[in-house]
């Protein structure tokens, strides 16, 4: 059963691992993999990654991407977006903790931040505006 516009907008404002998809060109399928991200219902979504990363230059060049999240319990459900590129911003330390605290207890997001900064470098954040959705909910299992 599809979701209404309120339960997919709820459902992708929770903190699950989406999957990211983008294409890479006529010769290759789209590159896809697992990345946090941050919805707030009725505005744009949020990923982080290395500025010269094969999905940051893989978004560059598609202008658009796509995000799945999904969960198996209490229900299967997931839901989907696409949609273009809005920005793409230098990503500070406050951007990093609150990616990091949305998915880590607030003890661990400031490792995290730590880490990504001295072991994983810059990073950016790119922004999309959710056009096309896809929904449901397939019940308990």
């Amino acid at each position: 059963m599809a979701l209404s516009v309120h339960e997919r907008e709820q459902f992708l404002a929770e903190p699950h691992i989406g999957a990211l998809a983008v294409t890479r060109g006529p010769d290759r399928a789209p590159l896809t993999v697992p990345i946090w991200y941050h919805y707030t219902p009725g505005g744009e979504l949020r990923i982080r990654t290395g500025p010269d990363s094969r999905k940051a230059r893989a978004i560059r060049s598609a202008g658009r991407f796509s995000l799945m999240a999904q969960r198996t319990e209490p229900t299967v459900r997931y839901v989907s977006v696409e949609g273009p590129v809005t920005g793409i911003t230098a990503g500070g330390p406050d951007s990093a903790y609150a990616m990091a605290a949305r998915y880590l207890p607030p003890d661990k997001a400031a490792a995290f931040v730590e880490y990504e900064r001295t072991r994983l470098g810059d990073h950016v954040d790119i922004y999309m505006r959710p056009e096309h959705w896809l929904s449901a909910d397939l019940g308990a299992f």
